[in-house]
């Protein structure tokens, strides 16, 4: 479905978006999504797609740990140490090649295959919610 830009520009087609109304603010506050800071990213050889053990700091919520398909985007998982992401904290855990992973770090999911992480900009601490 083609939708007009009100400014005028070409139309674009959104159906990539779930429909307006399949989701409420309620479903969304029932996601606790909050910032980490990498602490240690390494390899994941045991994982049937290429991915990463990340530790990923909470502040006051602790240290969980994530396994992330992320070494398509960033080749050298060093890089990724110190970086603030964004999280799910409360998925129930995810047996994955004998690791558990205990949150879900978010990433955009460009037509490339690609991961690239979201981030925060300065300000904010590991533990800070998102909303």
């Amino acid at each position: 479905m083609r939708v007009p830009d009100p400014t005028g520009a070409a139309a674009t087609d959104p159906s990539p978006f779930l429909p307006a109304g399949s989701a409420t603010i309620d479903d969304f506050l029932r996601l606790d999504i909050r910032v980490g800071r990498i602490l240690n990213a390494r390899v994941f050889p045991e994982a049937r797609k290429p991915a990463y053990q990340l530790e990923i700091d909470f502040g006051p919520g602790g240290v969980r740990w994530s396994s992330a398909q992320l070494p398509g985007t960033y080749p050298d998982p060093e890089l990724l140490v110190g970086r603030h992401v964004v999280c799910v904290v409360n998925f129930p855990p995810r047996q994955i090649a004998g690791f558990m992973s205990q949150v879900l770090v978010l990433g955009g999911l460009p037509p490339d295959g690609r991961i690239p992480l979201l981030g925060v900009d300065g300000g904010v601490s590991p533990g800070d919610p998102i909303g």
